[in-house]
């Protein structure tokens, strides 16, 4: 891992809509994120600016959603990950039962420059760590679905320890395609 101590890893505050939105519409515009995100650039750019407020909002509370940003020195954010808290019995985004209080690792994105420098480690250790500090509910795993045709991701994933849980869902749409589901048990 390189060398990341000019980022800082934190999570947003409610007032960061506008940077919420910036970044959330570069990740939308790289060319991987028809595999990565389910979203289009379109869908996203449409938006009213109450909805990135209220993204942010929500995102910024941690009861059920935490974002997690790498912040430059110069204020530039640089990439994000968000967990989102799952509770057993309740239904998740693509419809399944959660079967155990579990988080789930989303929007998981490095600006292109900063690639393979060490961040996405940085993003997710930070996000990880938060979700294993909660005590109410206790989470028992955490995961993430990866596009079957992203390898870069998937391989990514296997290093820092997710396993594939054989769990397979179709994409949201007509493509045919598939999400398939990756854990992390608690440490």
């Amino acid at each position: 891992m390189n060398d990341t101590s000019e980022y800082v890893i934190r999570g947003i505050r409610a007032d960061e809509w506008r940077k919420v939105k910036e970044l959330r519409l570069a990740a939308l515009a790289d060319p991987v994120a028809p595999i990565a995100f389910l979203e289009s650039p379109a869908e996203a750019a449409a938006q009213p600016d109450e909805f990135w407020q209220d993204r942010a909002e929500r995102g910024a509370q941690g009861s059920a959603v935490r974002q997690f940003v790498a912040e430059a020195a110069d204020g530039r954010w640089v990439g994000s990950v968000t967990v989102l808290l799952e509770s057993a019995g309740v239904r998740g985004i693509f419809g399944e039962e959660i079967p155990v209080d579990q988080g789930h690792l989303v929007g998981v994105f490095v600006r292109p420059e900063q690639r393979g420098t060490g961040l996405t480690e940085a993003l997710f250790q930070g996000g990880l760590d938060w979700a294993w500090a909660r005590e109410e509910p206790a989470l028992e795993r955490v995961r993430l679905f990866v596009h079957e045709d992203n390898a870069r991701a998937a391989a990514f994933y296997r290093r820092f320890g997710f396993e594939p849980s054989g769990t397979v869902v179709p994409m949201p749409g007509d493509s045919g395609a598939e999400e398939l589901e990756y854990l992390l048990a608690r440490p």
